[in-house]
């Protein structure tokens, strides 16, 4: 437990059954995030059949929530733990439930694949591609932090939201007007825009694990506010 930095904010007796779930939120994020990195490749490469795959495999990632969230449930339920701990634990069951809708909006970025694109639609494809390698590098140091429990990074990250916000409207201003100039586009580029919005949205996600990670440490909401 000492390498996750949260070693002085537990009593020992949790050590034990805290180490093996926050092991299956670890192993629970590298799905998630092999999931959204997958997704990825599929629009940048127009391969379905991995795009397929990412749209067929996310039981593992809906089973490690149901199994974290019973795992959870039996640490209160057997420890009955107060303070810090109860926090922790709050911390993983609020952290899982986003990871699992990150692997939800995985999906969507992958239908992308599946459309009938053309070559004329290459720069939004890239544009895509751009705020998607933005967003996977943001979950990535996302689960680091939260695996570490480190408040300094999550605050960081918590502020980095905005760029993700404007590159997310830019390209959805690109895509409305590409709309307006060509209307038989429309179909296939409404997949393009509930993708984006999808990776918009894996980014609020990450944001609100980075709140659950600064509720941990510091005991403190900032939800509805920026973090200091």
């Amino acid at each position: 437990m000492d390498n996750l930095n949260i070693g002085r904010h537990i009593s020992g007796q949790f050590n034990e059954d805290l180490e093996r779930v926050i092991n299956h939120v670890m192993q629970m994020g590298g799905l998630v995030e092999k999931q959204l990195s997958d997704a990825l490749s599929a629009v940048d490469d127009s391969d379905e059949s991995l795009a397929n795959l990412v749209l067929t495999s996310d039981d593992k990632i809906n089973q490690y929530e149901v199994n974290i969230d019973d795992e959870c449930t039996r640490i209160i339920a057997k420890r009955q733990p107060a303070a810090g701990d109860l926090r922790l634990i709050m911390a993983i069951v609020k952290t899982i439930a986003d990871l699992e809708r990150i692997g939800d909006e995985a999906q969507k970025i992958a239908q992308v694949a599946l459309e009938s694109l053309t070559s004329a639609h290459k720069d939004m494809l890239l544009n895509l591609d751009n705020l998607g390698r933005r967003v996977l590098e943001c979950l990535q140091s996302t689960l680091d932090a939260f695996t570490r429990m480190d408040v300094e990074t999550a605050i960081k990250i918590h502020k980095s939201d905005d760029k993700i916000d404007r590159e997310y409207e830019a390209l959805m201003r690109q895509l409305m007007t590409y709309m307006m100039e060509e209307p038989r586009s429309i179909p296939q580029i409404m997949s393009v825009i509930w993708s984006a919005r999808a990776l918009e949205r894996i980014g609020d996600r990450c944001q609100n694990i980075c709140e659950y990670i600064i509720y941990f440490v510091n005991g403190k909401v900032v939800r509805h506010c920026a973090p200091e």
